[in-house]
Parts: C-alpha cells; sequence; structure tokens
C-alpha cells in the first residue's frame, strides 16, 4: 500500500463491526407503525379491499339458504302404574330426557317420514342423483373411470339414491333443547323457504302422532296383559282357598280360635303356678320364723302364743335369778321357781311343735299344688307346640292366599285405571309455534362474513406490511444508514422526474437551479463534509453496486463547491466505466490512465466545466491494467501535487464489489463517501463493502442516499422526510 504525502490528514478507520446491522433503538411505536402504513399502503389497501370484495363476490354467488323454525313443548304425562313401569312409566324430566328427544326429533324415522310426505326422493336439492353431473363425474365417465353398478347382482339392492336422500334431509335437520326448560326447537335448512317450514312442520307432527300412537299401542297391551293376568289370578285364589279350607278339615282346625285357646290356657297355669310358688315361699317363710331362724320380730308376727310363753319364761328365770341370790338355791320358793322355769319351757316346746307341724301341712299341699301346675303347664305347652307345627303349612298356605288376593285386587285397580287413561290419553308433545317460512336468508351471512373478510383483510394487510419491512433489507432513511452501517447520513439525494427537467440532466441541477431540494441536500452533503473535526482534501466517492448514482454526487458536489469559490478537482478513477465525457458532452483525448502510464502531463490532462469553475481530469483509454495503476507511486505524486492546487480533489471510485481499484482508491483518499440508493441497496451487501473498505484502511465517513423518491419519503413517517415536504416549497424553486 502506498504511505500517503507529507502534508495529508491521516485518518485511521475505526471498525465499527460491534455497532453495525443493530436495529434500531427506539421502540415500536405508533408513529412507527404508521410510518410502515404509509409506505406500504398499497399492499395494505389491496388486502384490505381486494379480500372483502372477494368475500362479497363469493357470497353473492352462493346459493342462499333459508332456515325455518318450529317449538315443541315436551309434557310427559303423570300415569305411572307400578304394574306397568316398564310400558307406560315416564323419566324424570331431566336433560338426558329432553336430549333423548331431541335426537328422536332428528333421528332416520323422522326424516324419512317427512321426505315419503313432501316427495324429497324427486327434488335435485336433496337427491344428488337428480343434479346434471359435474366437470369431475363427466371426465372420469368420459375416460371410463366412473364406477357404474354392476346389472347381473342377484338379491335385494341397495337403493343409493333414497339412502343419499334421507342422509341428506337429516342432515338438514336439526333439533335443540332450550336450556331450562322443556322447550325443544326444530330447525330446517332448505333453498326454498316454504318447503323449509313445510318440513319443519311435518316433522313436528311426525313426531307428536308418533308418540300418542306408542302411547295408544302401549295402553291396548297393558290393558290386555291385565285381563290375562286377572283371569289367572282368581283361578289361583280359588285354588287356594279350597286348599286351605282341606288342610283344616284334617287337622280339625276351627278358624281363628284354636290357637287363642291355647296360649290363654298357658296363661292362665302360668298365673297359677305363680301364686303357687309364691304360697309355698311364703309357708317356708313362716316355717323358718317359727322356729326362730327368722328373728323375734318375724317369730311374733307368726306365732305370738310362743312370743307370749317366751317372755314368761324369761320373767321366771329373772326372779329365779334373783331370789337365788336373796334367799339361796335351796330355799323352797327358790325350788318352786325352778320348777316353774322347767314348766314353761315345756310348754314352749309344745307351743312351738305345734305351729310348726302346722306350716308344714300348709307348705306340703303348697309344693303339691305347684307341682300339679307344673305337669298341666308343661302339657299345655307340649300340645301347644304340636298345634304349632300343624299350622306352620296352614300359615303358609294362609300367607299364598293373601298375596294372591292383593295381587288380584291391584291387577283389578290397574284395569280400572288403564280403562280411564284410555279415554283421557294425549301426546307428552304438542306444537307452540308453528314453523313459517323465512323471509330472508340465513345463509350465507352477509354482513358476518363481510365484517370477518374485512377483518381478516386489515390483518392480512398489517401482516404484508410488517413481513414486506422484515424483508426490505434497503435503506429508506438516515435513521437505517445510521442504524444498520454505524455511519452518518450526511445528505438524501431525490430523483427528479425527467418530465421535470426536460433535456437537463440532474447534476446540472446545482447550477441551474440552486434552491431545488437537490441542490439543497448536496450543500448538506458539503456542510456534513466540511463540519467535521478535520476536513478532508482528497474525498473518494464510490458506492457498493452499479447504477448508484456515485459520478452524479461526486460532479453535482464538486460543482457545487467550485461555486462556492473553492478550487475542487474531479478525477475519474472508475477506468473500464468512464462516464464523465458524456456527461460533459466532451471527450478527452487523454486522461489520468495516460498520465498514470507516464504517457501524458498532468496539465494536458485538466478540463473546466462548462457550468462552474471545477476541473475535471476524464479517466482516459480503458486498459487492464488499472490496478498497477493506482497503485503505483504516479498516483501519490499526482495527488500530492494536486493538493497543493486545489482546495478539494473528489475521486469518482468505481463500485466497490465491481472493481478492485475501488478499495485502493479509498485506501489513499483522506476520507470515502459511499453512496447508497435509498430502497435498492440490501444491508449486508453495505456490510460486506464496508468490510473491504476497512480491510483497504479505508476512512468512510459517512453516506448518502441517492435516487430517493421524494413523496414516497414523505410519506414514510420517517423523522428525516420533512425535508421533502410541501411546506418546504416556500424556500425552494
Amino acid at each position: 500500500m502506498l504511505d500517503r504525502p507529507a502534508g495529508t490528514v491521516t485518518a485511521v478507520p475505526v471498525s465499527r463491526r460491534g455497532q453495525r446491522g443493530l436495529p434500531p433503538e427506539d421502540q415500536l411505536s405508533i408513529h412507527a407503525v404508521l410510518g410502515m402504513l404509509r409506505r406500504r399502503r398499497h399492499a395494505f389497501l389491496v388486502c384490505a379491499l381486494l379480500i372483502p370484495l372477494a368475500a362479497l363476490i363469493a357470497v353473492k354467488q352462493m346459493t342462499p339458504r333459508y332456515i325455518a323454525t318450529g317449538a315443541l313443548m315436551y309434557e310427559p304425562s303423570e300415569y305411572k302404574g307400578r304394574e306397568l313401569q316398564s310400558v307406560l312409566q315416564t323419566d324424570p324430566t331431566t336433560e338426558a330426557v329432553m336430549a333423548s328427544q331431541a335426537e328422536i326429533l332428528h333421528s332416520m324415522h323422522i326424516a324419512a317420514g317427512v321426505s315419503d310426505q313432501l316427495h324429497f326422493i324427486s327434488d335435485p336439492e336433496f337427491n344428488q342423483a337428480l343434479r346434471p353431473p359435474g366437470l369431475l363425474h363427466r371426465a372420469l365417465r368420459h375416460f371410463g373411470l366412473g364406477a357404474e353398478p354392476p346389472d347381473d347382482i342377484i338379491g335385494p339392492r341397495v337403493d343409493d339414491s333414497r339412502i343419499n336422500t334421507l342422509l341428506a334431509v337429516r342432515a338438514a335437520f336439526d333439533a335443540n333443547t332450550v336450556k331450562y326448560s322443556r322447550v325443544i326447537e326444530v330447525k330446517f335448512t332448505s333453498e326454498n323457504p316454504v318447503l323449509a317450514a313445510a318440513a319443519v312442520n311435518q316433522a313436528m307432527d311426525i313426531y307428536i302422532k308418533d308418540q300418542y300412537r306408542a302411547k295408544s299401542k302401549a295402553v291396548e297391551t297393558a290393558t290386555s296383559w291385565l285381563s290375562e293376568r286377572a283371569r289367572v289370578l282368581r283361578k289361583q285364589v280359588r285354588d287356594r282357598e279350597q286348599a286351605v279350607t282341606d288342610y283344616r278339615n284334617r287337622h280339625g282346625f276351627s278358624q281363628g280360635m284354636h290357637g287363642g285357646l291355647e296360649a290363654e290356657d298357658i296363661s292362665h297355669l302360668s298365673e297359677d303356678l305363680a301364686h303357687a310358688q309364691a304360697e309355698q315361699a311364703n309357708a317356708e317363710g313362716r316355717l323358718d320364723a317359727a322356729r326362730g331362724r327368722a328373728g323375734a320380730e318375724a317369730q311374733a308376727a307368726i306365732a305370738p302364743s310362743v312370743v307370749q310363753l317366751r317372755a314368761q319364761l324369761d320373767q321366771a328365770e329373772a326372779q329365779w335369778q334373783a331370789d337365788q341370790g336373796r334367799l339361796g338355791p335351796n330355799h323352797p320358793s327358790a325350788l318352786a321357781e325352778q320348777r316353774e322355769i322347767v314348766d314353761l319351757r315345756r310348754s314352749v316346746a309344745a307351743e312351738i311343735a305345734r305351729v310348726v307341724s302346722a306350716i308344714n301341712a300348709e307348705m306340703r299341699a303348697a309344693r303339691q299344688r305347684v307341682d300339679a301346675l307344673r305337669t298341666d303347664l308343661e302339657e299345655a305347652r307340649a300340645r301347644e307346640d304340636r298345634g304349632a307345627q300343624a299350622q306352620l303349612p296352614l300359615n303358609d298356605m294362609q300367607r299364598e292366599l293373601d298375596a294372591s288376593r292383593q295381587e288380584l285386587q291391584a291387577v283389578l285397580d290397574r284395569i280400572q285405571q288403564t280403562a280411564q287413561q284410555a279415554a283421557i290419553e294425549v301426546p307428552e308433545a304438542h306444537e307452540i309455534s308453528e314453523a313459517l317460512p323465512p323471509t330472508s336468508p340465513s345463509w350465507p351471512p352477509l354482513r358476518p362474513a363481510l365484517a370477518a373478510a374485512t377483518a381478516f383483510g386489515v390483518f392480512l394487510g398489517l401482516l404484508l406490511v410488517y413481513l414486506l419491512e422484515l424483508a426490505d433489507t434497503s435503506l429508506r432513511s438516515g435513521e437505517d444508514a445510521r442504524a444498520a452501517l454505524g455511519l452518518p447520513c450526511f445528505a438524501l439525494l431525490p430523483e427528479t422526474p425527467r418530465r421535470r427537467h426536460q433535456a437537463m440532466s440532474i447534476d446540472e441541477y446545482v447550477t441551474r437551479k440552486t434552491l431545488s431540494p437537490f441542490a439543497e441536500q448536496v450543500r448538506a452533503l458539503r456542510a456534513g463534509l466540511w463540519l467535521g473535526s478535520s476536513r478532508p482534501a482528497v474525498i473518494a466517492i464510490t458506492s457498493a453496486r452499479a447504477e448508484e448514482g456515485k459520478t452524479t454526487v461526486a460532479l453535482a458536489l464538486g460543482r457545487s463547491a467550485a461555486l462556492s469559490g473553492e478550487r475542487v478537482l474531479l478525477l475519474e478513477c472508475d477506468l473500464r466505466h468512464p462516464v464523465l465525457a458524456a456527461r460533459l458532452h466532451v471527450a478527452a483525448p487523454v486522461g489520468l490512465a495516460e498520465h498514470l502510464r507516464n504517457k501524458a502531463d498532468v496539465a494536458a490532462l485538466i478540463q473546466r466545466d462548462t457550468l462552474s469553475p471545477l476541473r475535471v481530469i476524464q479517466a482516459g483509454r480503458i486498459g487492464t491494467d488499472s490496478p498497477d495503476l493506482f497503485l503505483s507511486g504516479t498516483m501519490a505524486r499526482l495527488l500530492a501535487e494536486l493538493r497543493h492546487d486545489y482546495d478539494l480533489i473528489l475521486l469518482d471510485a468505481p463500485p466497490v464489489q465491481a472493481m478492485t481499484e475501488a478499495r485502493i482508491v479509498a485506501g489513499i483518499a483522506d476520507a470515502t463517501l459511499l453512496c447508497t440508493r435509498w430502497g435498492a441497496t440490501p444491508r449486508a451487501v453495505l456490510l460486506h463493502v464496508l468490510e473491504l473498505l476497512e480491510e483497504a484502511h479505508a476512512h468512510v465517513v459517512g453516506t448518502v442516499l441517492t435516487r430517493v423518491d421524494a413523496r414516497a419519503h414523505v410519506r414514510s413517517g420517517h423523522a428525516d422526510a420533512d425535508v421533502y415536504h410541501r411546506r418546504r416549497k416556500t424556500y425552494a424553486e
């Protein structure tokens, strides 16, 4: 690489790889969304308008369908015969019961009845066999691919036409229960509103009549069964009554009294036995009291004479003791008293023996009575046991007889109730609202379809706008340039339509229309380059690809600076694709290539611009040694010589990706300006170009957006879009 000549401003390229390619730090705001919509309004409007329009056309092309609605009230009867529950009982009206009734209304049986009554088999709407064959069917039949039923089938054939018709009719029906009620809504969909209403009414009529017929048939079946059952039960009752009578006669049972007499005898004997046992116990107690075993009080109650004798004996003994101590034991009074005591003792013993003998006699009589009663009681119980054993078969026969009588009576009662119900039988459902022909189609739903299509179109439009924004990797504003490249954007040069400048080229705007937006942006570019920390003297102007407008920028920038009094020289360094001769309308015999080949002097190369004081050196003749020419010392010496004569030297370099010498030219310049076509150059290409320039040690100071669509940029919503707003016209031509 050539060294820079003395006196030039040396700029060390700073790598921005850590800052490039990053999205803007601003969050997605309402302003940004509106800006995206303004930029992509055509795509958004296409989706938002075409989709509802297509939906409207599609809806208009559809065959309208009408839905007729009728209502039934399901009220099950309250009659519940116990013997007839399997036939006549109605379940409680629960959600399951109502759902079952709705399914009955939606059954194939109802569909078949309606189809037969309204002759749907001859209606092409429901019988597909009557419709003209479609394009696919005709094509298959033409090529012999259509399935044709064989004619030699043995046995019954399946009527596919009727089956398909019934399926279509059933699919057109709909029955639903109204929540928290016993109402069932019946609906039918058809292309004919009158036919739809007739189908609903016919279905409800068939359902109600089927219920009435089913209940009437059930009542008839129940009556017949009950009559036969009553006949069987009458015979059974007579047979069992005769069997009970014969058994009683064989065993000598009195009807209703035998069992009662035996029980009464046992009861009386039990009471007598209890009294006899009580008397025996009383006698035993008196005997113990008489013998003195139960105490003095009990003995006094039983034998008062014994007590009196004992009292006399005790008194005599006490007197004898007193006299013996006072008179002595041999005293006649004491002896007499002693003999009296002996007599009293004999009297007490004799009295006790008499009382005991009397009580013993009573006790023996009581025992004999108890034994006799016990024997009688055991015999009575034995007789009762024998009677009970003989009564068991009779009891069984009596229970069977009673059961037969009760069943017979119940059957006779049910016969009466069934006869009454047959007279007042009503169906469990009745119509509460007949179906009327609908006045407007229910399908296709025009308003909901349009609303949904509009919402979908808006959503798809927004999605498309967002996807287009994501897919668009070009630069459309200075913000994008700074965010993607990490470089300042000095200017946005507009693309002027040819009808406005006619024969005038865009680069002539700087000299001919000095107040135009293009000229103003060129001046903004000059200000951005000049107001830096170090003003560059040699600026290389390049681009990533061809047709980016780099030559236009170089020529316009040179003319603008020259008109401001600066000494400016423009070197055309694009040796393989020179265009200055066509732009200036003057072809030079020699150019920069000849000087670098040491075949021409610098003074012979410099040309004057016809529109400004700008000096120009054209490229010269094309050759294959372009990279070597720029790497030679001649190019460095030329720039060093020109620095003393000119304030600004502009190098119109070729595109970086097109030719290698672009990096060489950018490397020997003080600063490099990268031209980027607005809305065209991808960011990935620009990032790659910047890496190539940095590898060449080029100092890329900024970028400029070229060929900007002013109208589209104004609608974009970017911050720098205001430079093209109509309010700026007061400052321009």
